[in-house]
């Protein structure tokens, strides 16, 4: 067997297949962006409560009241 043939029907293959999961994952996901994917892993996570003392003040020239 020509090792062109060959070739050319491998790399064929694998176009077609980036073609179609190319297509696919636009279809799923329209209208995201590489920056909103990267944070999709913090999601999950549920924030730990903060106590009343521990808030920062919004002018922050004051230090915070631990205790």
């Amino acid at each position: 067997m020509s090792v062109i043939p060959l070739t050319l029907s491998i790399s064929l293959c694998l176009v077609f297949a980036f073609v179609v999961f190319f297509l696919r994952e636009q279809a799923r996901r329209p209208f995201s962006s590489a920056g909103r994917e990267s944070l999709l892993p913090l999601a999950g996570e549920t924030p730990w409560p903060v106590s009343a003392g521990a808030r920062r003040r919004p002018d922050c020239s004051e230090p915070l009241n631990t205790g």
